[in-house]
This record gives structure tokens, C-alpha cells and sequence, in this order.
């Protein structure tokens, strides 16, 4: 079963049309990143699956139904801008936006009992909000979007001002939420993030998505047939089939070298033809980043300008 799909949705403000019929699917218990370039309605597209507003057209399923009130109950978000009650507690927050989440006061003292554990700030709960830090907050925000277990979260920029440590806390939880079966929308502009966390990827630009699918698939279809060989000894592979992109070298006479398959072919294969011809020290197939790939198409390169600026950098 798919968590979400969204299909044909277009939503108009006066002039300006936020989203172009928008549809992407995101398959369950799976961390899907939405990206795009500030402006291209992402964040549109968010809010109209929060039903903060409503699409002009379009429809959204979500597990299998279509979108209705009642979901509002198994959807946790954390919103880019961040927004808590300045003079409350944390502990008083925390109870009542659990409750409004459907939570009774037993389950949600547990529940904010075992979150406040986690992050290791139980003695938080009778500090006001405004005398947190901005990440000692944004701490709060993160148990509030995630305590009453929704089936899915969707996360906007969630690592903004947190430090490297309480980055990689946060990233631990996403884990593991989704490893207890959650189903996790991460909109983010951090490509590092999207690298080492996401299962799928949609990219949207200027209001229309322009590339959806698994992320190992979408890396292998801009993929170059470039590789990377660190060798001893010179060698020369066929004209007709390779071409050398690069060469320099080493320390302890090694050498490292770039070369370009004419046409697609497995890593082994070159590797099976690489050791009758020299000493091989290390190999590796040089695939795009998600970085290169988003700046690319958002630049509006197109594939080919895509492939030739990998080859470059």
C-alpha cells in the first residue's frame, strides 16, 4: 500500500500558480524527500495534504482513502516555521497538543514521559518555552509533531538551528520512526540529508515536479559510466569502447585515472579487464550526487548538460 499519492493537484493564488498538477506517490514506511528550490510549492503542497488549504483541483489519497478530517489524526507535521506558545511550560504544551491530537492525559503524560527521556531533558517540563534555546525548542516542536505516533510525519527543514550533534539525535529518531513503521515526508535543502536518508525523492520546480522515483534509480539513470581507477603501471583500453577522461598522478608511484565507457557496462567488467593490464589499487564508479543532480535540473541543464557537467567536476 502506497502512504500517499497525490494526483493532478494545482492550486492558484490570484496570478500565481503554486503547484501545476502535482502527482507523486510515496510508498509506505518508506522516507521520501520532497525537494525543490524555495518558491516551487513545496510547501503548498504540504499544506494542502495537511488540509491547512485546499488544492483547485486534483485529489489525495492517503492509505488507501481518500483525504478526509479524520486523518488529521495519523498525520504529525513539523512546519518550517516553527510556532509554540512562548509562555507555557513544556510539559503543559506538550499535554495539550497531545490532547488536541486525540491523546487522553494518561496516555499522553507517558508518551511525553518516554520523548522528554529520549532527548534526555526530563527535567525540562516546568521551563517556559521562552527561555529555551532556538534548538532546545526545536527540540519541543520535534516530540510535539511525533508523540501521538502518526502513521505518517511529514518534517519541513527539520534540522534547522540544531548544532552537528543534535542533528545526528534527531536523525536516530527519524530512523527510528521509520523502522516502527512509519512513513516519513522529509522537504529539505540539505543534499547531504537526502544522501544518507531517503529511500525516494520528488524534485519540484517552479510549481510542477520534474523528476520522482527511488533514489538509487534516479542516481543510476544520470549515471555517466564513469570510473576511477588508483593502479600501478601504466595501461590502454580500447579506443573504441573507452575514452580517458583524466589522469594524475600519486604518491608511491601510483596513479590515478578517469575513464568514460562509449557505452553502458557494469563496474566488473572493466574490473575483469583493468587486471591483466595493470596492478589495481582501488575502483570506483563515479555516480552523481543528489547535489549535482537537483542543481542541474533546477538550472534547467537538461540530461545531457547534466551528464556533461558530471563528467567535469
Amino acid at each position: 500500500m502506497n502512504a500517499l499519492e497525490t494526483r493532478n493537484v494545482t492550486k492558484q493564488y490570484a496570478t500565481h500558480k503554486a503547484l501545476d498538477s502535482v502527482s507523486i506517490t510515496i510508498p509506505e514506511k518508506t522516507i521520501y524527500g520532497l525537494l525543490g528550490p524555495n518558491g516551487a510549492g513545496k510547501t503548498t503542497l504540504i499544506r494542502i495534504i495537511n488540509q491547512i488549504i485546499n488544492a483547485e483541483a486534483g485529489s489525495i489519497e492517503i492509505f488507501g482513502e481518500p483525504l478526509q478530517e479524520k486523518h488529521v489524526g495519523i498525520i504529525g507535521y513539523l512546519p518550517e516555521e516553527r510556532g509554540l506558545y512562548k509562555k507555557m511550560k513544556v510539559g503543559d504544551q506538550l499535554m495539550y497538543l497531545a490532547q488536541l491530537k486525540g491523546l487522553n492525559r494518561k496516555d499522553a503524560f507517558a508518551r511525553i514521559k518516554v520523548w522528554l527521556e529520549k532527548f534526555e531533558i526530563k527535567d525540562w517540563w516546568n521551563k517556559k518555552v521562552e527561555d529555551l534555546s532556538k534548538g532546545m525548542a526545536q527540540k519541543v516542536q520535534f516530540i510535539s509533531t511525533v508523540m501521538h505516533e502518526p502513521r505518517l510525519i511529514i518534517l519541513d527543514e527539520p534540522f534547522s538551528g540544531f548544532d552537528p550533534v543534535n542533528a545526528q539525535l534527531i536523525t536516530e529518531k527519524i530512523l527510528e520512526l521509520k523502522e516502527n513503521g512509519s512513513t516519513i515526508i522529509f522537504s529539505t535543502h540539505r543534499m547531504e540529508t537526502v544522501e544518507s536518508l531517503c529511500d525516494h525523492i520528488a524534485l519540484i520546480n517552479k510549481s510542477k515536479k520534474i523528476l520522482e522515483g527511488p533514489k538509487t534509480q534516479v542516481k543510476a539513470q544520470y549515471k555517466t559510466n564513469t570510473f576511477v581507477i588508483e593502479h600501478k603501471g601504466a595501461f590502454t583500453l580500447p579506443a573504441t569502447r573507452y575514452e580517458l577522461v583524466a589522469q594524475t598522478p600519486l604518491e608511491d608511484n601510483l596513479i590515478s585515472t578517469t575513464i568514460k565507457a562509449r557505452d553502458a557496462i557494469k563496474g566488473n567488467e572493466v574490473i575483469r579487464e583493468l587486471i591483466d593490464l595493470t596492478e589495481v589499487h582501488a575502483f570506483q564508479e563515479k555516480l552523481p550526487t543528489m547535489a549535482d543532480i537537483f542543481i542541474s535540473l533546477v538550472k534547467g541543464e537538461g540530461d545531457e548538460a547534466l551528464k556533461k557537467h558530471l563528467l567535469e567536476v
